[in-house]
Parts: C-alpha cells; sequence; structure tokens
C-alpha cells in the first residue's frame, strides 16, 4: 500500500500553516544550526498538539531521539530523517511526510481516474465495486460521475440487493466512493471522526450525498434514488482496504440488513490533515479516529462478519460466492 494511498481521508481541517515554534531547552539541538533547529521544533510540536495518540507518547524520548538523530543538521532539509522517525514513533502508522518537491502529491496527485463499475449477477444481485481514488476536486467528480451512472443502471435492470466490494479500495479520498455509495447506504448518520479531546465531526447521507456535519461533500448531481430502497448489502473487504476503504467499510457497520465478507482491513480506520511547514514541506498528521454509526470507535483492522480466507483460483471467488449466497436468502431477493 503506497503513502499516498495511505494519507488522504481529509477530515475538518484543510492546511495549516504551522509559523510559531516553540523554544526548545538549551539541551535540545545544540548541535544543530539556530535555523535547523527551530524548523525541527516545529514540526515535533505539531506532532505534539495535534497526533492522535500524544497522550500515550514519551515525548521527552521522541523529542531527545529527534535531536540526536538530526545530528549537526545546518539546513531544515537535513533534519527530514529526524521528522520521519519521530512520525514513526507516533504510532498511527498513518501519518507522513512530504519533502517540498513531493508536497503536491499531499494535495491528492495526478488526474486519473480509476472509476467505479457496476453489474448485475445471477439472482437479480446487484455489484458496485469502488475502487481507491486520489487526486484533484476534477478527479473526484469524474469518479462520482461514472460511478453513479454505472450503479443507476444497474438498479434499473433490477437489483434487489447489492454487493458493494471494497477490495481494491486501498486508500485515497473517502467522499468519492462514498458519494457512489450514498443511495445504496441509505439516508441519515454513518459514522464520523473523533479527535482525543472529544471534539466530533459527524459523517451522513443526505438525499444519496455525502455530508460532514452540514458541509456537503460531493455534488448532488446525478444522484439516482434506487428502485428498492433500503436493500439487503453484502460489504466485501480484504487485507488491502485501508484508509478511505475503511471509512466506506465503517459507514456501513450497523446498517440494516448488511452483512461483510472477506478478510479484515489493513488497520489505519483514521483521519488525517496536511499541515505546512514553514519551507513548504508538508506533513499529513493523523489527528482523529473514526467511529461508525452506533458510535463504536475503531482501532486497527476491522474484521469482517464472515472472514473467509479460502485463496481464489482463476475464474473463481470465494468471497463473492459467499456475498451472493447469503444474499440470496434475503426476502427481497427471494420474491
Amino acid at each position: 500500500m503506497s503513502s499516498r494511498h495511505r494519507w488522504a481521508i481529509a477530515i475538518w481541517a484543510a492546511v495549516l500553516l504551522v509559523g510559531c515554534a516553540s523554544t526548545p531547552s538549551p539541551q535540545e539541538g545544540a548541535r544543530l544550526s539556530p535555523e535547523a533547529r527551530d524548523y525541527l521544533t516545529e514540526a515535533l510540536d505539531l506532532m505534539q498538539q495535534q497526533s492522535l495518540h500524544r497522550a500515550e507518547v514519551d515525548w521527552k524520548a521522541v523529542r531527545a531521539q529527534a535531536f540526536d538523530r538530526a545530528g549537526e543538521a545546518r539546513t531544515p532539509a537535513e533534519t527530514y530523517p529526524a521528522i520521519n522517525g519521530a512520525l514513526g514513533a507516533l504510532g498511527d502508522h498513518h501519518s507522513h511526510f512530504f519533502p517540498p518537491a513531493e508536497a503536491g502529491e499531499a494535495d491528492g496527485g495526478p488526474d486519473v481516474v480509476n472509476a467505479p463499475t457496476a453489474r448485475q449477477l445471477p439472482n437479480r444481485i446487484g455489484y458496485l465495486a469502488l475502487p481507491s481514488v486520489n487526486g484533484s476536486d476534477r478527479t473526484y467528480a469524474e469518479y462520482v460521475r461514472q460511478g453513479r451512472a454505472a450503479a443507476a443502471a444497474t438498479d434499473r435492470a433490477g437489483a434487489c440487493g447489492w454487493v458493494v466490494d471494497l477490495r481494491d479500495e486501498t486508500g485515497g479520498g473517502m467522499w468519492a466512493p462514498l458519494a457512489v455509495a450514498g443511495p445504496i447506504l441509505g439516508d441519515g448518520p454513518v459514522g464520523g471522526f473523533v479527535t482525543p479531546d472529544g471534539k466530533r465531526a459527524v459523517w451522513s447521507i443526505r438525499g444519496g450525498v455525502p455530508y460532514q456535519d452540514d458541509s456537503p461533500q460531493a455534488s448532488a448531481e446525478g444522484v439516482t434514488p434506487l428502485t428498492v430502497p433500503n436493500p439487503p448489502v453484502a460489504v466485501l473487504t480484504a487485507r488491502r482496504t485501508g484508509s478511505a476503504g475503511e471509512a466506506v467499510t465503517i459507514a456501513f457497520i450497523g446498517r440494516p440488513v448488511t452483512r461483510s465478507f472477506g478478510q479484515q482491513t489493513f488497520g489505519v480506520p483514521t483521519g488525517n490533515a496536511p499541515h505546512r511547514l514553514s519551507d513548504g514541506a508538508v506533513i499529513v498528521l493523523t489527528g482523529a479516529a473514526e467511529t461508525d454509526r452506533t458510535g463504536r470507535v475503531h482501532d486497527g483492522p476491522i474484521h469482517p462478519d464472515e472472514e473467509i480466507d479460502t485463496p481464489a483460483r482463476k475464474g473463481t471467488d470465494p468471497t463473492l460466492d459467499a456475498a451472493t449466497a447469503w444474499l440470496s436468502t434475503q426476502p427481497a431477493c427471494k420474491s
């Protein structure tokens, strides 16, 4: 799973300019130049103030190790290994550092649309595959447009229930796949973010559109209500389902007549925000945990209701077979 896949869950913050670092103690970074020392302090202060696990970190040790690793750094760039080391010590496995030359990746990367696909399976079961998506607003809009159109066409063909396949949702933006899945999820709260100090941001679906609190996260253009409202849904996950894929997985947890199949997810169900440092580098910092609609906070891999580790051989898909077998037993698909 690439770093790009793993960072880009957008939360309530956009880009924070971190300009004022605290004054380090005389012992911290005594061998560094003043410029390098202030820069490393700036980054460490950000982590200490806003990281998800900040209360569990031995900051005295982390800071001492970072300044020791920076050695005799003269420039901000020479402190980058120390910053990466400190991020690794946070324990969230989701924060990431982008030097100035790579900072554009923190804004989404190139415009390549890997569009959702949908089709009808036997027994009138609809199938929707939601791959990962990353890029600009234009990329997300095109992903949503194509995904909504594909899902609507499958629904018109007659879908009594749905398989939502997240096995290739390895991370990126969470709102575009939620916008495609919105009509299947149904209106109402579906999850949220929570920070260590208890601040919450609620995810919901309204008229098929995903919201964070009262802010729509996608256009309503192309939203098509389902022919069969509130259908049974089978969610497919794999070990590569991560970050944004885990957010979509969480959105289905607690939904009525819904069951998940496959393997446990990657294990980073957390919210990140980008923070720009004084030289243009960006720290994408994990600052929030994710909760499902019941209020349960998720930490680590998400286990499906029915774990299936049978390897798929050519022409077979045991996870999909188990999901369609369950859907076929549901009243909506029996009639």
